[in-house]
């Protein structure tokens, strides 16, 4: 079983904590491995200007685990707790991957984690990170960037879908798309999508052009879809499509097809028996070559390879929320 610490410090703000303890923190009985959840902080910590809280560990407790998660600080305009900057570091070192939801990017860049590295947080406060500290190439255009043992996101609702990501990365794809329903939230946007979505999708109407047209491909992936295709079934231009796919997935609609192909695949490869070859015509791949190279291409592992690491046993029913 994985251990995840939620680091507090005080002033800290609730959705952050709130996100990371739903998803760490509620064993849903999805899987039989989930995670082995605390919160580290130091002593009396009030959560914004409402209330306060005693964590059950001390911060030398993030040692321990095997992922640390920084929530966003209070101001930006100071430098973050010594101790928590201390803590967050001797994690690190101690071969823990570490994580920060908006704001908490300051974190690890006081302890040195993000020098060197691509990072990113809440678009309002990218600049000061940057201007602080010089050695971190900050991107202030993704939702989150994943570094390995060293991971950022954007601010609030970014948070979750990184907090997915690493379900995603330590369960598999069926996993967290289980989780995701249960949490009512999407079940994948991928790191590089903008932080700022025009037009997000929802539901239908003459502001939600692809509303309709998403279910609709997502519905025939087993299908040789093309452009013509897509802008087909939406009744538009195929460069009116672009232009919206771009406002609402931030986006282009070859590159989100060839995406949600890739996600069928890991799904399947996760929890079904087909073969390859089966799952590359169940996903419109074609044939089992053109899957394999996408798909290493895309997770970095052949289907093959992917699937003994999220097969070690059978899938089991799921179990109400």
């Amino acid at each position: 079983m994985s251990s995840v610490a939620l680091a507090l410090h005080d002033g800290i703000t609730i959705y952050e904590v709130a996100a990371v303890c739903e998803v760490f923190g509620v064993d849903r009985g999805i899987t039989d491995r989930w995670y082995d959840f605390t919160v580290c902080g130091p002593g009396d910590v009030r959560f914004g200007g409402w209330f306060r809280a005693e964590a059950p560990q001390g911060l030398d407790g993030l040692a321990a685990a095997r992922t640390v998660i920084v929530p966003a600080c209070r101001d930006v305009s100071e430098d973050p707790p010594a101790d928590l900057v201390a803590a967050v570091r001797k994690a690190h070192e101690a071969g823990a991957r570490v994580v920060s939801i908006c704001t908490g990017a300051f974190v690890l860049a006081a302890a040195g984690l993000l020098d060197g590295r691509r990072a990113t947080t809440h678009w309002l406060h990218a600049g000061r990170l940057a201007a602080r500290y010089p050695r971190v190439t900050v991107d202030p255009d993704v939702l989150y960037v994943d570094e390995g043992d060293v991971l950022t996101s954007a601010g609030k609702a970014a948070g979750m879908d990184l907090c997915l990501h690493l379900v995603r990365l330590d369960h598999g794809v069926a996993v967290a798309n289980d989780l995701a329903r249960r949490l009512v939230v999407p079940p994948h946007r991928p790191g590089g999508q903008a932080q700022f979505i025009p037009a997000p999708v929802a539901a239908g109407g003459p502001g939600r052009p692809l509303a309709d047209l998403l279910p609709w491909a997502l519905a025939r992936l087993d299908r040789p879809l093309t452009v013509e295709d897509l802008a087909r079934a939406a009744n538009m231009s195929t460069r009116n499509l672009a232009r919206h796919f771009n406002a609402a997935t931030g986006t282009t609609p070859l590159r989100w097809l060839l995406t949600q192909r890739i996600h069928r695949a890991q799904e399947l490869l996760e929890t079904t028996d087909d073969s390859v070859e089966r799952i590359a015509a169940r996903t419109g791949m074609g044939t089992a070559a053109t899957l394999r190279r996408h798909f290493n291409r895309a997770i970095g592992v052949p289907p093959d390879t992917y699937r003994r690491t999220f097969r070690d046993g059978p899938a089991e029913p799921s179990t109400p929320a």
